[in-house]
């Protein structure tokens, strides 16, 4: 399950069963714990992401950044400064309550610089749909937009050093709370960029019962 980002609250995503839905990828809003790791390398930032955190670490923070320890951002404002997220993203990014928003965010290793790389997805408020999944790099004290992907429902997280990206496929006629599977696509960062490594194609099983989705003839 998804859930907001910041200190003080849980996030836990599961992966896509076979007769998954949306809604077993994409948590509810508003599920609040401690902290959480990844599967990967990364760690995340959970709870709700609030705007009067500085985007941008002091030097002093930034001269630290390899001592194990994430420097924590300000996602929001990362997003809302950055001219490579599209205007909608920027337009729809609002608070789901209070000061609140829908942002993930996970801090590892991705682009082999002296601080740990910064992995945001925003998300929509009603449903958790993933509506863009963007990259930071640390460069000369600032964050770098490195990598997007706007086309949701869409995610991205670190594993084990490589940026992985999942988008769901729906099929005409499928609910959006029923894709009919999805793609994931590997992407390792050489030579100043991610390129894509491989991808893969899942497709999820139908709900015992449930007639598949008939293909059109021609």
């Amino acid at each position: 399950m998804r859930g907001l980002t910041g200190a003080g609250s849980q996030r836990a995503r599961e992966t896509a069963q076979a007769a998954g839905t949306a809604t077993a990828v994409l948590a509810a809003l508003g599920l609040f714990a401690a902290g959480c790791g990844t599967g990967g390398t990364g760690t995340r930032d959970e709870g709700p992401a609030r705007a009067e955190a500085d985007a941008v670490p002091s030097a002093s923070a930034a001269a630290d950044a390899g001592d194990g320890t994430p420097d924590r951002v300000d996602p929001v404002r990362l997003i809302k400064n950055d001219p490579a997220v599209s205007a909608e993203v920027k337009r729809d990014l609002k608070p789901c309550v209070a000061d609140e928003y829908p942002v993930d965010v996970s801090y590892g290793n991705l682009t082999g610089g002296s601080a740990d790389d910064v992995v945001i997805n925003v998300l929509t408020c009603g449903d958790a749909v993933g509506v863009g999944s963007y990259v930071y790099r640390l460069e000369g004290g600032r964050y770098r937009n490195v990598f997007t992907a706007e086309e949701p429902p869409v995610y991205a997280e670190i594993d084990r050093g490589d940026l992985v990206v999942t988008k769901q496929v729906y099929d005409p006629g499928d609910p959006v709370s029923s894709p009919s599977g999805e793609n994931v696509i590997t992407y390792r960062w050489a030579s100043g960029r991610f390129t894509e490594e491989y991808r893969t194609h899942n497709d999820y099983g139908k709900v015992a019962g449930q007639e598949p989705t008939p293909v059109p003839e021609g």
